[in-house]
């Protein structure tokens, strides 16, 4: 259990049942009142955000996130299959609102997936993935001064912005929170 004042950002409690992220929290006192802590909550299940109060007396169960470790293996028809590291003949699905990110999963490649009891409830990504750049149109001289960008077409399919030097064939480094490009390998 955790009191009104421990309910602070990167945690998760349990409200109603399901679980939440605190996404920031703010104790505060008004005048002669008591204090109380103002947050913003995102449900992990929905990912719906909301504002909640918790007054002194009040308290949260904190929620028992589990992570592991499973191995992407292909989409079929909007669902990702997926199987356990270790063990390929345990396959399952999952659909795609649970996965963030999801443009820059390239097959075979190990991903964490968060478990609230049994249940799956999202899927996280390496901060930095490397993919490769299928396709790229040809640098034009011009207006390099402004950092010129270009789109490009990765192996996984997704489209992102890069600069102009990069040229099909290369290896680049993304940043699968922002979805930007971070860098040539």
């Amino acid at each position: 259990m955790l009191d009104y004042n421990e309910i602070k950002e990167r945690k998760y409690i349990v409200v109603d049942g399901e679980p939440y992220e605190v996404l920031s929290s703010h104790v505060f006192r008004k005048q002669q009142r008591k204090p109380v802590n103002q947050t913003k909550l995102k449900n992990l299940i929905t990912g719906k955000v909301t504002e909640k109060s918790f007054h002194q007396s009040e308290k949260a169960d904190e929620a028992n996130i589990e992570r592991k470790k499973i191995k992407y293996l292909f989409t079929n028809r909007g669902e990702f299959w997926f199987c356990e590291e270790k063990d390929p003949s345990k396959r399952f699905s999952l659909p795609e609102e649970i996965i963030t990110g999801s443009q820059f999963m390239k097959q075979n490649s190990l991903v964490e997936a968060q478990l609230f009891g049994d249940k799956t409830i999202g899927i996280t990504l390496p901060i930095k993935v490397q993919l490769l750049v299928k396709e790229a149109p040809p640098a034009v001289k011009g207006n390099t001064a402004t950092g010129a960008n270009k789109i490009v077409v990765l192996e996984t399919g997704a489209t992102i912005g890069v600069p102009i030097f990069v040229k099909e064939g290369d290896i680049i480094e993304i940043n699968t929170e922002k979805g930007e490009y971070t860098g040539r390998v």
